[in-house]
């Protein structure tokens, strides 16, 4: 039977959320009643500059039936504020005719490049990080084939480098490099998967080999190793994403790309909900928990004086409300985590901070 403070905990959990946030729109106060995008403007970006709670933006265009997604917006758009029969703050948009860019190439061949909506993030805050990473299960990085060594005895390569690998059982030429940089454990110890950096790109040469085959490194960002694994390349950078907020979705943050300790505003870290939990575009709050106090004749911190001692939860003991310090949107999912840009914080995060309902 679970223990009344357990059941506590998690009754304290599940309220959190309900208990401090709803989704009611309020339009900013200092928010323009006219606004043109802006070539390097983001979706967030706009979004904050009308609402505090920038995931209910769809919410401001319910009563503009010609916009059927609000979350594409191209710059050259004139946004405008009013108020409709009901009272309420809606959002108008003009949109400019849509222009097309055209391109002559050295052959003669024209080209026809329509318009892009501006980008939901900061894609040059996030893409340093996460162009081709990926978080991957030991069985599907084992199975590409790898680095082996060169000519030179070389244990590390760098640009233009030929190198031996094995021989892939893809047809293709061109390959991502990617090296092994972390193992990622939940809040439980339980394994997660690998976390793995595009260190470089790859592209195979000629040459009459059986088992192997030659590379020549290209663009490499990080120093490339024996064992790092070629895959072949594909266009995995982000593409539309819908801002929603987080309903009763309830996790944690179990690590950061770099592996730092002390995180913040623009840092991106690893949530522990997959593909099955979360999309592209979700937006949570960060709560932060502080430690059980001990209700006795001179309160304690748990494992003040000692951290060994009262390692159990006691009824005495107090379980504190978890406070919000931030909010992330989740940017690239996989099947049992998640990268998400952490947007807000108003103080130092950490591995095991609560992400939930923003």
């Amino acid at each position: 039977m679970m223990s009344k403070k357990l059941l506590r905990f998690f009754t304290v959990l599940m309220l959190l959320p309900t208990l401090c946030w709803a989704d009611v729109i309020n339009i900013k106060q200092d928010a323009p009643q006219k606004y043109v995008v802006q070539k390097g403007d983001t979706l967030w970006d706009i979004s904050k500059m009308y609402l505090d709670k920038p995931w209910l933006w769809p919410e401001l265009w319910r009563t503009n039936t010609y916009i059927k997604n609000p979350h594409l917006i191209y710059p050259g758009d004139e946004l405008s504020l009013r108020k409709n029969e009901q009272g309420d703050t809606v959002i108008d948009l003009v949109r400019q005719p849509a222009k097309a860019e055209i391109k002559i190439s050295p052959e003669g061949t024209k080209s026809v490049k329509l318009a892009e909506p501006i980008p939901a993030l900061p894609w040059s805050t996030i893409r340093p990080f996460i162009e081709n990473d990926q978080i991957m299960q030991q069985v599907e990085y084992d199975r590409h084939p790898y680095i082996l060594g060169n000519q030179e005895g070389s244990v590390l390569f760098a640009s233009n480098n030929i190198a031996l690998s094995k021989a892939s059982r893809s047809y293709q030429t061109k390959f991502n490099v990617l090296h092994k940089q972390n193992e990622i454990y939940d809040m439980a110890g339980n394994f997660i998967g690998l976390q793995v950096r595009h260190v470089a790109n790859a592209e195979a040469v000629d040459a009459d080999l059986d088992n192997q085959r030659l590379i020549k490194i290209e663009d490499a960002n990080y120093e490339v190793q024996r064992g790092d694994r070629l895959v072949p390349q594909e266009d995995n950078e982000p593409t539309s994403i819908t801002l929603s907020g987080a309903t009763d979705q309830r996790g944690f943050i179990i690590d950061d790309l770099e592996q730092h300790r002390l995180l913040g505003k623009y840092n991106v870290v690893i949530v522990d909900l997959g593909s099955d939990q979360v999309s592209a575009g979700m937006v949570m709050g960060i709560y932060a928990q502080g430690p059980n106090i001990i209700d006795d004749v001179t309160p304690k911190y748990k494992g003040e004086n000692n951290p060994l001692a009262n390692a159990f939860i006691l009824d005495s003991d107090i379980i504190q409300p978890a406070l919000k310090i931030g909010e992330i949107v989740v940017f690239k999912v996989f099947e049992k985590a998640s990268y998400a840009l952490i947007t807000r914080s108003s103080k130092v995060i950490s591995r095991g901070a609560i992400v939930a309902r923003p």
